[in-house]
């Protein structure tokens, strides 16, 4: 049985996708060379609601159908010029496409071998021609119903995958995730014989504040924390929570001093301004080691780990509030620290 609040997020995703849903008309797309059919399944789909988008051949229709935004929900007739409607369809599951468009095939055959070949090329439903527009609209409406209960299991994986890989807390990257990203990084970075450095980043006297304020004011400080570092680093670093009060974050392109650079500009967002927890106002500092490679070996994030925890000691040796790099004798502290 999924956690608590696992299921709260699956259903927030839910419930985001149903809004979605909701907001949004649903486009239809209407694949007839008949201009008379084309005008009617327009204006039908207008009156119930749904944005057509008509295709006035098959070429017309696939193309229509690779775009991002394209319809899910699809009208195609048998015979048209350029691609038939079968010929869509096993375009269409052949290629996969997530969300899945659900196709509804017109035709005018009525012959049992010939609707058993629309259904096996990819067809979800089919409607004989002439019809009748009540029953197309029932048929568009369980359509609609299938892809939106498809939504919802998107959503539902979706949010999944991001409680797989993410902190429940601080919606940083999780442990493995962040470890994963430091062999991504570390193998790119050899490859393209580019530089790389971590950054271990730990709250200074966490416990005290636990201790005097509670763990909700702590779980507010390391919420708050996580949003700092977002903040200060770059859109393509990489944050993550490594456990309790410390967390890695891996930079890309980054030899010592850029590295440092860095480190000095997440120490200074602590430093600037008192963490608001309720009601309350707590100064809270951080201390990091950083460690860093110009030219990395794949298999090196270990080592980087390491080095970057004994700079970070060496930190929390110097007085806390400042940065120390693997290697260098003189802290950052020396000319940053705040007391």
């Amino acid at each position: 049985m999924l956690p608590d609040l696992q299921l709260a997020i699956v259903a927030e995703r839910i419930r985001d996708a149903e809004r979605s849903t909701a907001d949004h008309p649903m486009k239809v797309l209407a694949a007839e060379d008949n201009p008379v059919f084309q005008s009617m399944l327009a204006n039908m789909l207008t009156k119930w609601g749904y944005t057509p988008v008509v295709a006035h051949d098959g070429n017309e229709a696939w193309e229509a159908l690779q775009q991002p935004d394209g319809p899910q929900l699809a009208i195609l007739d048998w015979m048209m010029p350029g691609l038939n409607g079968v010929d869509i369809c096993r375009g269409v599951r052949a290629a996969g496409r997530e969300p899945y468009v659900y196709i509804l095939l017109l035709t005018a055959r009525t012959d049992s071998q010939d609707l058993v070949e629309g259904m096996e090329a990819g067809a979800d439903d089919y409607l004989t021609k002439p019809f009748q527009a009540h029953e197309l609209r029932v048929r568009l409406r369980a359509g609609r119903r299938i892809l939106d209960l498809q939504q919802q299991l998107l959503a539902a994986r979706e949010a999944l995958r991001e409680q797989a890989t993410h902190d429940g807390l601080t919606g940083l990257l999780n442990r493995n995730s962040i470890l994963a990203i430091l062999d991504k990084e570390l193998a790119r970075a050899s490859r393209e014989n580019t530089a790389l450095s971590v950054l271990m980043v730990d709250l200074d006297r966490f416990k005290l504040i636990n201790d005097t304020h509670g763990h909700a004011a702590g779980d507010a400080v390391l919420c708050e924390a996580a949003h700092r570092m977002r903040e200060s680093v770059r859109n393509y670093d990489s944050v993550g929570r490594y456990g309790g009060e410390e967390f890695v974050i891996v930079l890309p392109g980054c030899d010592a001093q850029s590295a440092q650079a860095q480190a000095a500009r997440v120490r200074q967002t602590f430093a600037d301004a008192p963490f608001q927890t309720g009601s309350a106002s707590l100064q809270a500092t951080c201390s990091i080691g950083v460690s860093w490679r110009v030219h990395p070996r794949a298999n090196e994030a270990g080592a980087l780990l390491r080095e970057a925890d004994l700079a970070l000691y060496a930190s929390k040796g110097h007085g806390r509030n400042c940065v120390v790099v693997h290697g260098d004798i003189a802290p950052f502290c020396a000319v940053s620290q705040e007391h």
